[in-house]
């Protein structure tokens, strides 16, 4: 039977006939092992074998040989004596695997490499992966935004009328337990519900592009981008995460291997939109920009990717300097169908997450709200019975309000709604709604009894999923009349209107987008704060946050004051 052998080049091969015959001549050591495979274990650099020889009879004269051996190997191969043994074996077993194997004619290229030549392209991919998210965020304004009305119908009906009568059956009707249930948890954590169906859509839409596979070819086309930040592609990865929530994506910088990547990366996630911004967006861009808002959001989210690379680049020069450059190693999944199970798991996941965010975080900070609007500090009000000019809250947000007066939104209102949002950006709108006082414009001689209110609610349904329908084919340009002519908007909306068109001086659409500007680069919950320390540490922590606050300021400023140097109205 002929034995199988790998010839590993001339000067490899003499170095092993000289181990083999020092091998053959010592009895401690023949016999044990074939000559030529402990040969080429001692070339190799087998530690164990190492040990096993040193402890025998010659072996240090062996073991000194095969040192000079590999000096003299090294010089000559101009590598190292492991790594050419390794390529000669390489290059057998390819040779066996191609004279094995049946190609068919022509070069093999599968469906992901035919879809792969055109969205990973050098010219055409960052397009195409800004295509892709402005159809995420049309389909999260336009789409979702007609069951809005729907749920917030659901919540200042039914819900309150429910609540409102369970109170008057225990007899707390007119106390300030009528005003916690009402004005505090009602008013604060129905208006982040109200926002639910945006946020379905949103994960609904980031895990269908998931699932295809296409999100890994997302981080490889923005490679060379993040570059210019002195970081891999694979750094893009914790942002998009990041797009669905902080605390997660500061969580998945573990996965890169150089701590000053990981730094970089945990430094920059805040700046990408979480899905907890959205909310205010949606709203103030219904607000004052109703025909545009789907533009408005998805102008946010390449705000946020923008100016999270300008920063990097700041970063790079100054407290984070590149020390070696790594080449981008990825594996790209197949293309594939997405599974609808998987679709849902994902956005079930994700959505489980935001509602006990929403029963902890959120109402606790409504609570605390509330009771802030309860305490009277001026006027003739006593507890849970005072104008809301005269509370406490509005007594602390006054304090601060005149920091954002260069910015165009410098009442107490929406300063007390940016108080609230350090702690969760959930609760921005939940204090709106409290400090507007929007449940008392819901309030008329004629409201509905609670059988009608659920009829309402019902057939409400209906409406918003025929409006849902029609927006599809509009996002295209084809106009099925998914927008009603004369759309009163909400009671919240409204008084955010006069509220902004006051404080600045009546360029209010301009205070909203330095609104918005505001939120989505301020700190993005105590969450992340947490999850930063965690993984980067106290100083770097404190850094993201004053950091992250005075860039917020400063464009959110240079937004309002620039916009009425050129007449923006």
């Amino acid at each position: 039977m002929s034995t199988f052998r790998i010839d590993y080049g001339s000067d490899i091969e003499a170095a092993i006939e000289k181990l083999e015959r020092m091998i053959e001549q010592s009895s401690a050591i023949s016999g044990t092992y074939p000559s030529r495979w402990l040969a080429i274990a001692l070339l190799d650099g087998d530690s164990g074998i190492d040990g096993q020889i040193r402890d025998t009879t010659g072996g240090d004269a062996l073991l000194t040989k095969r040192d000079q051996l590999l000096t003299l190997l090294g010089d000559a191969l101009g590598e190292a004596v492991d790594t050419a043994i390794a390529g000669c074996r390489y290059d057998v077993v390819h040779d066996i695997a191609w004279s094995v194997s049946e190609r068919p004619e022509g070069p093999l290229r599968t469906r992901t490499d035919r879809i792969d030549a055109v969205v990973t392209n050098r010219y055409l991919g960052v397009p195409i992966f800004l295509a892709a998210m402005w159809v995420v965020f049309k389909i999260t304004t336009d789409v979702a935004g007609a069951f809005l009305d729907w749920v917030d119908g659901a919540v200042g009906g039914p819900i309150s009328d429910i609540v409102s009568g369970l109170v008057g059956v225990v007899g707390l009707e007119g106390t300030w337990a009528e005003s916690l249930l009402l004005d505090g948890v009602v008013a604060g954590v129905g208006a982040i519900l109200v926002f639910i169906p945006v946020l379905i859509s949103l994960y609904l839409a980031l895990a269908f592009l998931e699932d295809t596979g296409y999100m890994a070819r997302a981080a490889f086309v923005m490679d060379r981008l993040m570059w210019a930040v002195g970081l891999q592609g694979k750094s893009f990865l914790p942002m998009l995460v990041g797009f669905g929530c902080t605390v997660p994506a500061v969580y998945a910088t573990r996965t890169l291997a150089n701590e000053r990547d990981r730094i970089l990366t945990s430094l920059l996630v805040p700046f990408m939109s979480c899905g907890a911004r959205l909310p205010v967006y949606v709203l103030m861009s219904a607000a004052f920009f109703p025909n545009h808002a789907g533009l408005i959001v998805f102008v946010m989210y390449l705000v946020g990717i923008a100016v999270a690379l300008v920063f990097g680049m700041i970063l790079r020069h100054t407290a984070l300097p590149v020390a070696e450059y790594a080449p981008t190693i990825m594996e790209m999944p197949p293309y594939r169908m997405p599974a609808v199970r998987s679709i849902w798991f994902h956005t079930s996941v994700r959505m489980k997450a935001f509602l006990e965010e929403a029963g902890t975080i959120i109402f606790v900070t409504m609570l605390a709200v509330w009771l802030l609007m309860a305490i009277p500090i001026s006027g003739s009000g006593t507890f849970a019975d005072v104008e809301v000019d005269d509370s406490a809250f509005a007594k602390v947000a006054e304090m601060v309000a005149p920091i954002f007066e260069p910015a165009g939104f410098g009442s107490w209102e929406a300063t007390g709604s940016l108080l609230s949002g350090f702690v969760a950006k959930e609760v921005v709108i939940g204090t709106m709604a409290q400090v507007y006082g929007v449940e008392d414009a819901q309030i008329n001689e004629d409201d509905p009894s609670v059988v009608e209110s659920v009829k309402e609610f019902a057939f409400g349904f209906g409406d918003a999923v025929v409006g849902a329908a029609k927006s599809i084919p509009a996002m295209v340009g084809i106009d099925l009349g998914a927008e009603e002519e004369g759309e009163e908007p909400s009671a919240l909306m409204s008084s955010i209107q006069v509220e902004f068109e006051k404080s600045s001086g009546g360029h209010g659409g301009l205070a909203a987008l330095a609104f918005m500007v505001f939120v989505l680069l301020y700190t993005p919950c105590m969450a992340a704060v947490g999850a930063i320390r965690h993984e980067i540490g106290t100083r770097w922590m404190w850094a993201s946050v004053f950091g992250q606050s005075a860039i917020a300021w400063l464009l959110a400023v240079a937004v309002f004051q620039v916009g009425l140097l050129f007449g923006v109205g």
